[in-house]
């Protein structure tokens, strides 16, 4: 007699930190135990994967300048596309994301992210940046149509010292969590899939099976339309 045992749960860490160690890494670090720590109390087993951006800034300026990724950024790109949750980490320059992790999150396909629960983070020294996760990264990832936690996490200097700050990476995690443990992210992507606009050769996940590299969707209005097929009325714009 065999017993199924469910795969652990991944939550994927993607650091934007250049110091180490990095007071960024540091905080996604802290998020992501503690949201492991949760769903293992819920009996769900995760693993924990970090992708540290300065470790691939050669390969993410090659890519941002020929267009298209390489081969050293693809095991980055696959580990988001497989994740059940991430967690995103940058430092605050000249009062915005700093500009490695914006690069990276600009390399990747649009519909990477569906639907998939993402927790933002941010580090500076000065507590005015407070609003960057907020104002900056929020949009970003609801732009991708992932689904961002409530809770974002910002920690300057003088906040390392109060427990405050353990108090607010408590809701954080029990959020990510909660999103993790429903199972929304599925139920969403195989409900919608056909429904978006697919990027040629997508790494984005569907029912649980990875895009192939240069593999084409062909059920979405645009193929259709290529095709010579019909759209759907959505899809068709409207004279006013």
């Amino acid at each position: 007699m065999t017993t199924d045992i469910e795969e652990p749960r991944t939550i994927v860490v993607v650091s934007a930190g250049v110091s180490d160690p990095s007071s960024s890494r540091l905080l996604a670090d802290r998020l992501a135990q503690k949201t492991h720590d949760l769903l293992h109390a819920h009996g769900i087993e995760s693993r924990i994967t970090t992708i540290e951006l300065r470790t691939l800034v050669d390969e993410i300026g090659r890519a941002t300048v020929a267009g298209f990724v390489g081969e050293g950024l693809r095991p980055a790109i696959e580990h988001l596309a497989a994740a059940d949750a991430v967690i995103t980490a940058t430092p605050v320059y000249k009062a915005g994301v700093s500009g490695l992790f914006k690069s990276f999150v600009d390399l990747l396909d649009n519909d990477l992210l569906i639907a998939k629960p993402v927790a933002v983070t941010a580090t500076a020294g000065s507590a005015r940046h407070a609003l960057v996760p907020d104002e900056q990264m929020r949009p970003l990832f609801a732009y991708m149509r992932a689904l961002v936690t409530p809770t974002a996490l910002f920690a300057a200097p003088e906040d390392w010292g109060d427990g405050a700050l353990g108090d607010r990476i408590a809701r954080a995690a029990t959020e990510l969590a909660a999103l993790i443990e429903s199972g929304v992210s599925r139920s969403v992507v195989d409900g919608t899939w056909s429904r978006y606009q697919h990027q040629f050769g997508s790494s984005a996940q569907r029912s649980g099976r990875a895009v192939e590299p240069g593999e084409i969707d062909f059920d979405t209005d645009l193929m259709r339309l290529a095709t010579g097929g019909r759209a759907t009325a959505a899809a068709v714009p409207q004279r006013s």
